[in-house]
């Protein structure tokens, strides 16, 4: 195990390296290890147009990509009522190829055919003639493609009058979820290009709004069972971004983590771009990945990473490829321990929308989980637990039990607090916006941490946006997600030689002493994440 200074010590040395002779090494450290992790990135439609459809734009494009550790490309054949010429996607293909690359094809199905009455780039899957023009597209990708990743635009918002009479009585979410998971993906996608490519894999790629996710047509349940692989939008940007902003930084750990259960070994990795971000929020978006167990990170995508914030986003990635890929040697495989937080498929939010994401980043190391198992040691529960018929028989089990429970306020309302007077439940006030919950000071989260950590016999103590992780039986990460510098302490299970092996931070440091079972940590410079183990 290499200790973080030396690891540290690694990294800055190659950037003392000529620029041919680091990219040179990155690229066959990614080679070596990409069934590890993989790197990869996508070309747009309007990429494959732009940049690959000649030799110096191919040859610009290959380059980029061995810079930065990419082994696997994804080209897009159609996007926005665009569609790539075959000779170019071809010619690319096989240059990729020749270049010691996995190459795979991509579709981002918007403005297919008829648009939807909502969003303008989403369509009327109603209506036959986009029908039509999806299959079309499916069944050209492909001819060229063996495998094919759908970008998440593959849901529908429409409410035109067809869109109307089709769905009837029906509500709006069980209908979209039946036409999308149903006769669009099944026959329209998955069918259609299988008869023309019997070898065709297709990846479906769910947006990070998981909390909507049914109301516009993703079924993940069945979808995820369907396709051949899912993937994970884990994009969460700059939280104050104007534009972007307002999701922290753990929703891409969260849905990562959620959808790796559903999705089991078909899960493949997550995506992310650097749409409003800066170096420090571009990388967390990576770290928070890595740490959920993605197999693989795509960078999207090569024509935003050529301009505005990409290429200072890229620069600082490249600098932290080894030590993402030392963080996912850490959690591969490992179970993660902590409290139970289960959101059920299709449950609605009703006032607690991501509310999951924000619980941790208040220092509790959270399970992400589709299921309530009544086994579990601890519990968080949110409005959403209602979407399971159980719900209430499984609380009044853990209840009786005196397992620690964290509860909201709108659940506890919902349940007229009947039974949640006990010493184990903690009532969280969410007060109808989970931004609140950043609100919590240092000395409120306390007795909330105490409660619901007691069953692992850790104690955790910090400043509210510092996160904690338990990986495996001997693995804690603790991640500061604030601008300033922290201190905290956690205390183990039992007296142990707790020692750093990672440190990840553009300029990260972290003081440590340990004495007993207590770690003391009495610095962690903004936007760093330490690992230790014991």
């Amino acid at each position: 195990m290499m200790p973080s200074k030396i690891l540290k010590y690694a990294v800055t040395l190659s950037l003392l390296l000529p620029l041919s002779a680091r990219a040179e090494s990155l690229w066959d450290t990614a080679k070596a290890n990409r069934k590890l992790l993989k790197i990869s990135t996508l070309f747009t439609a309007h990429n494959v147009r732009d940049y690959l459809a000649g030799e110096d734009g191919t040859k610009n494009a290959v380059t980029w990509c061995k810079d930065t550790g990419v082994t696997h490309v994804f080209i897009e054949t159609f996007r926005d009522n665009y569609t790539a010429e075959r000779q170019t996607l071809e010619a690319a293909k096989k240059r990729f190829f020749a270049e010691g690359f996995e190459v795979s094809g991509c579709v981002t199905p918007t403005r297919v055919g008829k648009i939807s009455t909502g969003w303008n780039v989403i369509s009327c899957y109603t209506d036959e003639k986009t029908q039509a023009e999806l299959k079309r597209i499916f069944e050209y990708t492909a001819s060229i493609f063996d495998e094919i990743m759908i970008d998440d635009f593959l849901f529908t918002d429409c409410q035109c009058d067809q869109c109307k009479a089709a769905k009837g009585e029906q509500p709006w979410a069980q209908y979209r979820c039946e036409l999308m998971a149903g006769k669009v993906s099944r026959e329209l996608i998955l069918d259609a290009a299988k008869a023309v490519n019997p070898n065709a894999k297709i990846i479906i790629k769910y947006p990070q709004w998981y909390d909507n996710f049914h109301n516009r047509g993703y079924e993940v349940v069945r979808q995820s069972a369907d396709y051949d692989k899912t993937w994970v939008g884990t994009e969460t940007r700059n939280f104050e971004d104007p534009r972007w902003g307002g999701k922290v930084q753990y929703e891409a750990y969260y849905i990562m983590r959620w959808l790796g259960e559903i999705g089991g070994p078909k899960t493949g990795g997550g995506w992310f771009d650097p749409y409003g971000t800066t170096e420090n929020t571009y990388l967390e978006q990576a770290r928070q990945t890595v740490l959920a167990d993605a197999k693989e990170m795509l960078l999207f995508c090569y024509g935003s990473l050529q301009n505005q914030t990409g290429p200072a986003n890229v620069r600082a990635l490249r600098r932290e490829i080894p030590g993402l890929l030392k963080l996912a040697q850490i959690v591969r495989g490992k179970p993660i321990k902590g409290i139970m937080a289960a959101k059920p498929p299709n449950s609605d939010g009703a006032g607690e929308q991501y509310v999951y994401d924000f619980v941790g980043m208040l220092g509790l190391p959270l399970v992400p989980t589709a299921t309530i198992d009544t086994d579990a040691k601890a519990a968080f529960f949110p409005v959403h637990s209602l979407k399971d018929p159980k719900f209430k028989t499984k609380l009044r089990t853990m209840t009786a039990a005196a397992k620690p429970l964290l509860i909201t306020d709108t659940l506890a309302e919902r349940l007229d607090k009947t039974g949640l007077d006990k010493p184990n439940v903690t009532i969280l006030e969410v007060a109808g916006d989970p931004k609140n919950l950043l609100k919590l000071s240092r000395q409120q989260l306390r007795p909330i941490r105490e409660k619901l950590l007691a069953p692992f016999a850790v104690k955790f103590d910090a400043p509210n946006k510092v996160a904690l992780y338990l990986i495996g039986d001997n693995c804690a990460v603790v991640e500061n997600f604030n601008d300033e510098p922290v201190d905290a302490v956690l205390e183990l299970p039992q007296p142990a030689n707790a020692r750093k092996t990672l440190i990840l931070g553009i300029d990260g440091e972290v003081d440590m002493k340990t004495a007993g079972a207590k770690v003391e940590f009495t610095k962690i410079t903004p936007r760093t994440l330490v690992v230790i183990e014991y």
